[in-house]
């Protein structure tokens, strides 16, 4: 095997690579030594059949094999001598396209080198970790929600008015018929809940207990079901009974249904879970602070291709953002701008970085972590999550998205511990507007 050099500008590589006939014909005949014992061949006895018939039986396809198994033993072992990381898989061809069986095979490899990261001194990092408590009036503000949630509605007299719930018959008409789906008996509405189409609770504004309304109103354009999208319909609404909202008392009884033993225990448990978010919220802003302080600490050359890659991600993303009608990737062509570039820089950056510093450090995702990224996921699709185990477990290239921000955190712990970190106590509007930066660049 030989490899000569074709290409280096920067981070730019190029070799060519020979591989001699006789050494792709030495590795066809090793196969055909290994499986021979075991071949039968009608008029030959298993294993006594002749090398010349073998290699005119099955030479051609296992000259492919030796041709693929030379060609990534040669990559593996240029890339073992050189040092070279290939920033994306590498671009291999056959040069000789007249390539006949007894010719050398001559490829050439291209690709982009991984930079060599700087070292950086963790110990100069010099960090703030914002720390609220969780006092008396945020933990009443949630049992106020808690409350709020449980409420519960109770019978009242006069007319409906907005967060009251009505009771009702209904049956809906489209040009005089009736319509599937469109009739229900004792319904609970909640006016201003949006539960039903736009409109519809706005006209029971006012209603009272054993009156009839015919409610107007006309089915959105992208209704779910066609037949009735864009279509105006009449409900024929008897109201059977019109409650006002009853707010949950702050009691032990309250604290029963949201599993706790009494009013004081489920004191403790928000309060535990306040500290645990404002916590959350407080490493989010810590691991920005620690970004940028390392952005401002290392520059090298960056692979052109991950950039590109990078850039064009980030223009697609923030196209999508701002047309969120378009689903699909049915549209012109996003072009990246120098701003897109920018934020790909500095992001290739720090992801070379970081990943350079875990692969130094040793730290890598345990499978008890990837299992319970796994779980967490898979209770987004409840009755499915046999079928989200099974499709993660056979999509490498899913396994590598949701091991990326596991290994990322677990880097950036990693250096939280090494760096100078201070802690100063903030109310929680204060943490509230660092996160809101955060948010805004």
């Amino acid at each position: 095997m030989q490899v000569s050099e074709t290409l280096k500008e920067g981070l730019k590589r190029g070799y060519e690579i020979t591989i001699p006939a006789s050494e792709l014909d030495e590795k066809v005949n090793g196969k055909l030594e290994e499986a021979r014992p075991e071949v039968e061949m009608k008029g030959f006895r298993k294993g006594k059949v002749p090398m010349a018939l073998l290699k005119k039986q099955f030479g051609p396809r296992l000259l492919g094999e030796a041709m693929q198994e030379a060609i990534d033993g040669a990559m593996a072992q240029h890339f073992e001598d050189s040092g070279d990381r290939p920033a994306l898989q590498p671009e291999v061809k056959m040069t000789n396209d007249e390539w006949k069986e007894g010719d050398d095979v001559v490829v050439s490899m291209s690709y982009e080198a991984l930079p060599e990261i700087p070292e950086v001194d963790l110990k100069g990092v010099k960090l703030e970790k914002l720390v609220v408590k969780a006092d008396d009036a945020a933990v009443t503000e949630a049992l106020e929600g808690l409350a709020e949630q449980a409420k519960t509605f109770e019978t009242k007299k006069g007319a409906a008015k907005d967060g009251d719930q009505v009771v009702i018959d209904f049956l809906g008409k489209v040009d005089g018929e009736a319509f599937e789906g469109g009739a229900a008996e004792d319904f609970p509405l909640v006016l201003g809940s949006g539960q039903f189409i736009p409109g519809f609770e706005e006209q029971l504004v006012g209603v009272k207990a054993d009156e009839e309304k015919n409610v107007e109103v006309s089915f959105p354009e992208e209704y779910q079901a066609a037949h009735l999208a864009g279509k105006a319909a009449v409900f024929e609404c008897k109201i059977k009974e019109v409650k006002k909202p009853a707010k949950a008392k702050l009691d032990d009884e309250l604290a029963k249904q949201f599993g706790a033993d009494d009013l004081e225990a489920l004191k403790g448990q928000i309060s535990e879970r306040l500290e645990a978010e404002y916590a959350g919220a407080s490493r989010a802003v810590m691991k920005r602070t620690l970004l940028d302080e390392l952005d401002k600490l290392v520059d090298f050359e960056l692979p052109p291709s991950l950039l590109d890659a990078e850039a064009g991600q980030i223009a697609h993303q923030l196209w999508h953002e701002e047309n969120p009608e378009v689903e699909g990737h049915d549209h012109p062509e996003i072009e990246t701008t120098d701003e897109h570039k920018k934020l790909a820089a500095r992001r290739v950056r720090l992801g070379l970085l970081l990943a350079e510093m875990g692969q130094k450090n040793k730290i890598e995702v345990t499978d008890a972590e990837m299992t319970q990224a796994i779980m967490g996921q898979a209770r987004q699709y409840p009755g499915q999550e046999r079928e989200f185990f099974e499709f993660v477990k056979n999509n490498a290239q899913v396994q590598q998205q949701m091991r990326a921000p596991i290994f990322e955190d677990k880097v950036v712990d990693y250096i939280f511990e090494l760096a100078e970190v201070s802690e100063k106590e903030v109310s929680k509007d204060d943490l509230k507007e660092a996160v809101d930066k955060l948010e805004d660049e």
